[in-house]
């Protein structure tokens, strides 16, 4: 009975591993290596010459190298009123190498591959009201507490920075991947909101925690890796492998006064 047991257990790991193998190569661009990976667009990005309108969107990819089959890198792009660009605010830890900060603001395209990877678009907000969140994403970026530090595991990393910007901007009501590692790094404590502003967590320094919210759902944390279930949007969070279910309606509108007022009193 016991080595059944192993043999099930070794099977679905054989099984997840595979299934986040595949998710890796699905989304690679051919590349030799980092110095050679696309950066290229993808399409998921609206064109700033042709939408006047702000926007805020939220991505995240496969990270390089081996560290993909584990994680993914995420940002937040934005692009105010008739603007003509996208400004991308992200955590890139080899920056520490020679300056004091990790936060990179920057303008450059908001769908770009990440080291070849394709990226996914978590959210995609527009129209009335986004011009004064994008202030408090700007605010919340200027305000995250580890730009001088940067771990990969168990954080703190990019994931945990977006994280941090989720929190302090709840209407943007994103729900990270399960392969986000270190989004449940809390800035100085243990139970905090959860990213998405629609629930919260308990977590012991991003290794071991619990999560209930109406956007995320159900996730277990345990060494950074992320088990859940979201029974409000149907699906399976597992380690490696991410979401597994329908695909996800990524867009949201803020629309009308009632939303500008809202915007207004936070």
């Amino acid at each position: 009975m016991k080595l059944r047991k192993r043999t099930l257990i070794l099977l679905i790991l054989a099984v997840i591993v595979g299934m986040a193998a595949f998710q890796v190569q699905k989304n690679r661009a051919s590349a030799r290596d980092w110095r050679t990976a696309s950066f290229e667009p993808v399409g998921l990005a609206p064109d700033p010459a042709k939408v006047r309108e702000p926007v805020i969107q939220v991505y995240a990819a496969r990270a390089w190298g081996w560290r993909g089959y584990f994680g993914v890198h995420s940002w937040v792009a934005v692009k105010p009123q008739d603007a003509d660009y996208f400004t991308v605010y992200e955590v890139i830890g080899w920056r520490l190498r020679w300056g004091d900060s990790a936060v990179v603001i920057r303008q450059r395209d908001a769908d770009s591959r990440w080291f070849g990877k394709a990226p996914e678009l978590l959210s995609d907000i527009r129209g009335p009201g986004v011009g004064a969140l994008i202030k408090k994403v700007d605010a919340a970026a200027h305000s995250y507490p580890y730009a001088q530090k940067y771990t990969v595991w168990p954080g703190p990393n990019s994931n945990t920075f977006i994280a941090h910007i989720l929190r302090e901007v709840p209407e943007l009501k994103v729900d990270l991947p399960p392969t986000a590692i270190g989004k449940d790094y809390i800035p100085d404590s243990t139970f905090a909101k959860s990213p998405s502003g629609t629930g919260y967590q308990l977590s012991l320094g991003g290794l071991l925690g619990v999560m209930a919210a109406t956007e995320e759902g159900l996730e277990l944390n345990l060494l950074g890796l992320t088990f859940g279930i979201d029974p409000l949007d149907p699906a399976l969070k597992l380690p490696l492998v991410g979401r597994i279910g329908p695909d996800r309606e990524t867009k949201r509108t803020l629309a009308g006064p009632a939303a500008i007022e809202n915007l207004a009193e936070n």
